[in-house]
């Protein structure tokens, strides 16, 4: 029997390289509430977490989300590229009032766009807002223990 000796070093650039798209780092993550609701939700708070967002998930909780922290508040747009599940965005101003809420369709590019300055953005499954009967100004509590954005 023969045994074919592979160094270390390329045994771990091929593992990179074929874990590379689908590694996601460790999102560090915040619990909120919503009236009587408990969502656990990961925080994208920096420019790369962000722009990757959901995108290549094929699952979603049922209370869980990701929250976006923004540097300041203005009218963020979100939209769904590579994104695979159907979900609905909440905005938030600094307080944590939700100025809107759309649902969005997955694999599309359409702009989804806060109605009002907004510093959080909160993506949960499609309809998940709705089904808790959440709409504009509605609060959310929590967002303070959230890291800041970077």
């Amino acid at each position: 029997m023969h045994r074919l000796k592979i160094p270390a070093a390329a045994v771990l650039a091929v593992s990179v390289a074929i874990a590379g798209p689908l590694a996601i780092a460790q999102l560090p993550t915040v619990e909120l509430t919503a009236g009587i609701h408990l969502i656990r939700a990961e925080v994208a708070n920096t420019l790369e977490t962000r722009e990757r967002g959901l995108m290549f998930r094929k699952y979603l909780g049922p209370n869980e989300g990701m929250l976006f922290v923004f540097p300041q508040p203005d009218a963020y747009c979100m939209w769904m590229k590579n994104t695979l599940i159907p979900l609905s965005v909440a905005f938030l101003d600094a307080q944590g009032k939700i100025v809107s809420i759309s649902e969005m369709q997955p694999q599309t590019e359409t702009a989804h766009c806060a109605a009002a300055p907004a510093k959080f953005a909160l993506e949960m499954s499609s309809g998940w807002f709705a089904a808790k009967g959440l709409r504009p100004g509605a609060a959310l509590l929590g967002l303070a223990k959230a890291p800041a954005a970077r």
